[in-house]
C-alpha cells in the first residue's frame, strides 16, 4: 500500500495547538441537534443517559453492545427513524428502519439475524403509506437476509407525531476471533471508505426542500454485512469498523480517533465526492464529510492487510469504489485532519449539531 504524502508547509504545523471560538453550548432544553451525531448528541449521551445507566457495556460506546450469552457472542442494537420525507429517491423509511440497524450490527462483525420493528403512527396518516413502509420493511429484511421476528404499533393523537416513526432493534452472532471497537485503532492503520459519501442526505435534502441539482441523486441505503463478510474472510483482524451516518464520515472519524487516543490524517484528493454532490454541497456551503450515508463503511485495517481487504470490498457490489482516504496516525491524538489540494492542512471537527437534520 503506498504511502500517503505528507502535506507541503513551509513551516512544521502542529493541529494539537490550534484553537477557534467555539459556542455556548448548555442549553436547558433539548434541541434539533442534539439528534445530530454530533458535539451536542455526544453530550446528551454522556450527561444524562450514561450516567443514568452506568454500565460496562455501554461504556463501550460501539454501534452495537457485543454481549456473552450462554457462551455465544451476540451483538445488539437499537435505532429509531425519524427521516422527512418518508420516501425519497433511492429509499424511504422502510428501507432505513431494516438497513441502518443491520449495518449497526455489521460493524461489529456480526451476521445480523433477527429484527424487531415498532412503528408509532399519528392519526390520520393514511394507511397505504403505512402499507408501502411496511412492505418496504419486509423487502429489506429478505434482502438483508433478516427475520423480523416481533414488533409493536403505538398511535399517537393528530398533530404529535410526524405521520410514521420505526423503530428497529436487531441481534447477530459475532464470529469467533473477531474484535472490532473503535478502541483498536492504531498508528499505521489505513483508513478505507467503501465508496462515494454524501449520497443519502443530499437526496433526502433535494426533495425535502424541492431542490434540483440537473440529475438525480439517490441514497445509498444498502445493508453492509455481506460485504463485512467478504472482509473479514480476508483477515478476522479489522481493528475498527463504522457506518459514517448522522454526522457523516467526519462524525464517525473523530468518534474514532477518541475512542483509541490516536489521530487520523486524510487526503482530500482521496475522499470520493461525486460531482453531484460537491456540486450540491457547493451550492448549499455543506461540506460533504458532514453529510450522511446509508450504505457505507469506514475501515481501519492493518496496513499488512490493507491491499487485500481492499481488493475484497471491490469485487463486493457494496464495494466497488472502496478507497483508500488516509491512515492513523499518533500525532495529534483525538484529531482528524485533513491534508488539501493546495497543500494545507485543516482540522476536521466533530461537529456541533448536524448540517441536514431528519435524515434518518
Amino acid at each position: 500500500m503506498a504511502e500517503l504524502a505528507p502535506a507541503a508547509t513551509e513551516t512544521p504545523v502542529d493541529p494539537a495547538n490550534w484553537t477557534c471560538p467555539a459556542p455556548l453550548r448548555d442549553q436547558p432544553v433539548v434541541v434539533m441537534g442534539h439528534g445530530g451525531g454530533g458535539a451536542l448528541s455526544a453530550e446528551l449521551i454522556q450527561d444524562v443517559f450514561a450516567p443514568a445507566y452506568g454500565n460496562p457495556v455501554l461504556a463501550a460506546m460501539t454501534d452495537s453492545a457485543v454481549l456473552h450469552l450462554g457462551g455465544a457472542r451476540v451483538a445488539f442494537s437499537t435505532d429509531s427513524y425519524v427521516v422527512r420525507p418518508l420516501f425519497f429517491p433511492g429509499g424511504s423509511l422502510g428501507d432505513l428502519a431494516v438497513n441502518g440497524t443491520v449495518n449497526d450490527l455489521a460493524m461489529s462483525g456480526a451476521r445480523p439475524a433477527y429484527l424487531s420493528t415498532a412503528f408509532v403512527l399519528e392519526e390520520g396518516v393514511e394507511l397505504s403509506v403505512v402499507d408501502r413502509i411496511a412492505r418496504a420493511v419486509g423487502a429489506a429484511a429478505e434482502a438483508a437476509g433478516v427475520v423480523v421476528a416481533t414488533g409493536d404499533t403505538k398511535v399517537v393523537e393528530a398533530g404529535h407525531g410526524d405521520g410514521v416513526y420505526v423503530t428497529t432493534a436487531g441481534v447477530g452472532l459475532v464470529p469467533e476471533g473477531v474484535d472490532i471497537r473503535p478502541q483498536r485503532a492504531r498508528p499505521g492503520d489505513v483508513v478505507v471508505v467503501s465508496g462515494p459519501i454524501g449520497l443519502h442526505g443530499v437526496a433526502v435534502m433535494s426533495v425535502r426542500e424541492g431542490l434540483e441539482f440537473g440529475v438525480e441523486i439517490a441514497s445509498d441505503t444498502a445493508p453492509l454485512a455481506d460485504l463485512v463478510a467478504a472482509m473479514l474472510a480476508v483477515t478476522p483482524d479489522i481493528h475498527v469498523l463504522r457506518d459514517p451516518t448522522r454526522g457523516g464520515l467526519a462524525a464517525s472519524l473523530n468518534e474514532i480517533a477518541r475512542a483509541s487516543g490516536t489521530g487520523v490524517r486524510l487526503a482530500e484528493r482521496l475522499v470520493p465526492v461525486p460531482d453531484a454532490v460537491a456540486n450540491a454541497c457547493g451550492f448549499l456551503g455543506l461540506d460533504p464529510l458532514y453529510v450522511a450515508n446509508e450504505g457505507r463503511l469506514v475501515a481501519f485495517v492493518p496496513p499488512a492487510e490493507a491491499d487485500a481487504v481492499v481488493a475484497a470490498m471491490r469485487a463486493h457490489p457494496q464495494g466497488a469504489g472502496a478507497t483508500v482516504i488516509g491512515e492513523c496516525v499518533a500525532e495529534h491524538p483525538g484529531m482528524v485532519v485533513v491534508s488539501t489540494g493546495l497543500g494545507g492542512t485543516r482540522v476536521v471537527d466533530l461537529p456541533l449539531g448536524e448540517q441536514l437534520p431528519r435524515i434518518c
